[in-house]
């Protein structure tokens, strides 16, 4: 029997999004921005509490938006919880993305708003960060004279590390009078800026969230929006009724009731941050500024070959190649033996002729 499936457009014209995730036990894992310190011993704790028959049932929201929403500084209405930081920016389009609308990005940039973008059937404008990774502030003033739907920023962004402080946000949110303004602080922790104070002033304003970086649950899929309470009721017209599981709930209010934890594992990154970079420039390697637990660095002509030397020796780092150019990686800043291992790595295979 012949079968012909109503596949919509959007999803045949476009490749699958395969993350390089499998493999990977027992690596040098620098190439995901995770937390490779692990979260806090509270959460184990907590999740070995779960009994049988609370995991039988549906969760309850109530109390663990109210925990979260102390975090953030906001109130319940303003915080809507999501599975995962992806599912964050998915709601974005779920609410106002249609087919042919349009959206507006800057590159390079987190690849999951493109990705919703072409399975959603949207168009995408697109401006650049300049050469030395700088965001295209005033370009990005004039295209929202076009009225997108959609303005995805990661602040800050990955890769670049690049971070906008809130006199260019204000400039952004009052060109955006017909376009939702969505800042995706993933790293938010690392940067020590959020937008969230913004969102009651600015209705176009949404901010994206996730548990995955500082808190380390990457694995348990928790994100979060915040909006004003009025921008947020449309977004949660778009969402199912049980979008988030009790171990990620759970988890969450672990981590958070242990912010020195957190706090240890930010002031890490921003120590190695700062101490990996100086080594590199010994090297003549330029590391880009970043405000998040990453490096962007360009190791020149030589890069694609010293990468594939460090992956057959387990250390893994994310290539930017093909949204850059040749040379250019992103490297996340893990526990100090990790990075002193990776250093000892680079100078050894640096010496070593290509």
């Amino acid at each position: 029997m012949k079968v012909r499936l109503p596949v919509r457009e959007a999803i045949l014209n476009r490749r699958t999004y395969e993350a390089p995730a499998e493999g990977r036990s027992g690596k040098l894992r620098l190439d995901f921005n995770e937390n490779t310190a692990g979260c806090s011993p509270a959460v184990r704790r907590a999740l070995a509490k779960l009994t049988t028959k609370q995991l039988a049932m549906y969760p309850e929201y109530q109390a663990p938006t109210q925990r979260v929403a102390r975090y953030f500084g906001i109130r319940p209405e303003e915080l809507l919880l999501t599975n995962g930081g992806d599912d964050a920016l998915r709601v974005f389009f779920d609410t106002f993305v249609e087919s042919g609308s349009r959206i507006l990005i800057c590159q390079p940039t987190f690849p999951m708003y493109r990705y919703y973008a072409e399975i959603y059937g949207a168009r995408i404008s697109v401006l650049h960060y300049g050469s030395e990774m700088e965001f295209p502030l005033q370009e990005v003033i004039a295209a929202l004279r076009k009225k997108p739907r959609v303005l995805f920023i990661a602040n800050p962004n990955n890769p670049t590390g690049t971070l906008l402080h809130q006199e260019a946000l204000r400039g952004i949110l009052r060109a955006a009078t017909h376009t939702a303004v969505v800042m995706d602080e993933a790293y938010a922790e690392f940067s020590g800026f959020t937008a969230v104070p913004s969102i009651r002033k600015y209705p176009q304003l949404f901010v994206a969230r996730t548990f995955s970086k500082v808190a380390g649950l990457a694995a348990l899929r928790l994100g979060a929006v915040i909006a004003c309470e009025e921008s947020l009721a449309l977004v949660r017209r778009a969402m199912p009724p049980f979008p988030v599981n009790l171990a990620a709930l759970v988890a969450a209010e672990a981590a958070l009731n242990d912010r020195a934890t957190m706090q240890r594992y930010v002031n890490g990154v921003k120590r190695l941050r700062a101490w990996f970079a100086a080594e590199l420039e010994k090297l003549d390697v330029k590391a880009y500024p970043s405000a998040g637990n990453f490096l962007l660095v360009n190791f020149g002509p030589s890069g694609p070959v010293l990468f594939r030397r460090l992956e057959k020796q387990g250390i893994l780092l994310r290539e930017r190649s093909k949204d850059i150019r040749p040379g250019f990686v992103r490297i996340t800043i893990g526990t100090q033996s990790e990075m002193r291992r990776l250093l000892k790595t680079i100078r050894n295979e640096w010496k070593t002729p290509f």
